[in-house]
């Protein structure tokens, strides 16, 4: 198993956040199909005011090259990514059109 965790931000806005959360509740069954699909055995999302974090679990030959070039090939995965850039706004660092950041582990307890 392989573990990745993300960071975005969602715009600033309360009315924004919760309809982004709304969605979140009960996401369309095509996204959850090509997550599983693609090999994510879990994930979950945490927010802290508009600082979103994503904790992904994969299989070992999970590959992000794959995901996205299924993602790309997917209309309705297409369409989801479109409607959540609504609501989500990138990190300062990022390039343009990025929008997830993968983040650096620095520390494990396992490891200690």
């Amino acid at each position: 198993m392989k573990r990745f965790c993300f960071a975005v931000d969602l715009k600033n806005d309360p009315e924004l956040i919760v309809e982004y959360e709304q969605y979140h509740q009960q996401i369309w069954p095509e996204i959850t199909a090509s997550i599983r699909e693609a090999g994510i055995t879990a994930m979950e999302i945490y927010r802290i005011e508009n600082r979103l974090m994503m904790i992904m679990d994969t299989i070992d030959s999970f590959s992000f090259e794959a995901k996205a070039a299924a993602d790309a090939g997917n209309e309705k995965v297409q369409e989801w990514e479109r409607l959540m850039w609504n609501y989500q706004q990138a990190l300062p660092l990022a390039k343009p059109g990025e929008k997830w950041i993968l983040m650096n582990k620095i520390f494990d307890l396992n490891t200690q």
